[in-house]
């Protein structure tokens, strides 16, 4: 019973969730190589990028737009985050790494604007 309540899922939640799989799996393993030293806010990012899956599943299976909104303001957190690893102090990040991060999330972002258009 339970196998069929997962199978209903919108299109578009599995469609961002897919696009999303990249981020994360750009992300995962740069994050899991950064330095003790900075292992809270590489903790904080990992946490963000799996939190950003519950979001997106959660507002699939409501279909609410303020759970939309949730998972653009996750995303706007995740963006923090990249930056905030990627400043000269830190240098969690590349700039290249940054950037293609970026590119991903962004992507995401634009396909979250198109569902939440959808939506209203």
């Amino acid at each position: 019973m339970q196998q069929y309540r997962d199978a209903v899922i919108s299109s578009d939640q599995m469609i961002i969730i897919k696009k999303f799989d990249a981020v994360v799996n750009y992300l995962y393993p740069i994050m899991q190589n950064a330095p003790r030293i900075h292992g809270v806010l590489r903790n904080k990012i990992l946490d963000a990028l799996f939190e950003q899956v519950d979001l997106f599943i959660k507002a699939g299976k409501s279909n609410q737009r303020s759970k939309l909104y949730l998972c653009d303001a996750g995303l706007a957190n995740l963006r923090y985050l990249i930056r905030f690893a990627t400043d000269s102090r830190r240098r969690l990040l590349t700039k290249k790494q940054h950037e293609v991060a970026l590119i991903q999330i962004a992507e995401c972002g634009s396909m979250l604007n198109a569902w939440i258009r959808k939506v209203k």
